[in-house]
């Protein structure tokens, strides 16, 4: 497994790392076993970096990737994520109180059954809380070795600069992808400016750039993925043209749809690390695979070019989500 370096002064994890949230019923129905036989399986294969957050599926997420890890715990890096609270209506608050940040990584810690988050990071940005104090307390848990390393989630250009000069920031985890490329403008540069580490999340397009995701038949009725504009009638229809460069070129270099999406991915440096998710063996197999699929300059700039920046139809989030992106 290759190796990448979190930012120009943190740790190393594999270059692909595995995302959890899809074994917590986000996706349709969940299946535990598989869901830890899939984690085994990444270890296996050399994929240390795990990525889950308090959120997913209200606290089962953690809960099944303690388990999974309870006797191989020094062979992984754990993140997790606090500040999306679930309220007794269903709908969510963003929470970036120092009480609360003290309070979340606690009820973390006992859920993953381990002593010390390795990456932590604040999941959004509460614009009620400045993020100096969000990031004063989240760093006094790293001096008291509850946390490692900190991090932000889709965090926002000023918001980013005025965090790491509070504390260094190791890592953004951020939304990147054929489908989804509105860091290269300013976030981007930024994270390299800084030296901090970018994680991609989503590279895949939540599956669709593996082509399993056609039309409405393609979701189950209790997907997640249905609230998402992208996933809904014309945008999904129109988005479709999307796949066409991709599998053109998959079946060119004899490979699948998705190590080209996440080849894509890996080439824009060596500083990102991506975390495409998975509840299944083989699609976690599929998606190391990518490691081996070499790009040259001209196949990436002709996906570049096919599927420019802005062209998928609809928005990433449903319109109450996306004020909290960016901040």
């Amino acid at each position: 497994m290759q190796r990448r370096r979190l930012g120009r002064e943190g740790p190393e994890v594999s270059a692909i790392g595995l995302g959890c949230m899809g074994m917590s019923n986000v996706y349709g129905p969940a299946d535990e076993a598989e869901a830890i036989a899939t984690i085994h399986r990444a270890i296996d294969l050399g994929v240390d970096f795990l990525d889950t957050a308090d959120i997913y599926g209200i606290g089962h997420n953690e809960t099944l990737v303690g388990g999974a890890i309870a006797d191989r715990r020094d062979r992984v890096f754990v993140a997790t994520k606090f500040g999306n609270v679930r309220q007794p209506d269903g709908s969510f608050r963003i929470d970036g109180r120092p009480a609360y940040v003290r309070e979340a990584c606690e009820a973390s810690l006992a859920r993953l059954g381990i002593n010390t988050i390795d990456l932590y990071y604040q999941h959004r940005v509460d614009a009620d809380v400045p993020i100096e104090e969000t990031v004063g307390a989240m760093a006094q848990l790293v001096a008291e070795g509850k946390v490692r390393y900190l991090g932000l989630s889709e965090a926002g250009v000023d918001t980013l600069r005025r965090a790491h000069a509070t504390h260094p920031i190791t890592a953004l985890q951020t939304e990147y992808s054929l489908w989804s490329r509105e860091v290269e403008d300013e976030i981007l540069p930024l994270v390299r400016e800084l030296g901090i580490g970018f994680v991609p999340y989503s590279p895949l397009g939540r599956g669709f750039l593996t082509g399993a995701v056609r039309g409405d038949a393609d979701l189950a009725p209790e997907d997640g993925r249905r609230r998402h504009p992208r996933f809904q009638a014309e945008n999904l229809a129109a988005n479709t043209a999307i796949l066409t460069p991709i599998e053109d070129l998959a079946r060119e270099k004899g490979c699948t749809a998705a190590q080209i999406a996440l080849a894509w991915v890996l080439a824009a440096g060596d500083d990102l690390v991506p975390i495409p998710g998975t509840k299944r063996r083989s699609y976690l197999e599929d998606n190391v695979g990518a490691i081996g699929i070499a790009l040259s300059p001209a196949e990436i700039e002709r996906l570049s070019a096919a599927i420019p920046k802005g062209s998928t139809a609809g928005t990433r989030y449903p319109e109450r989500m996306l004020a909290a992106l960016g901040r």
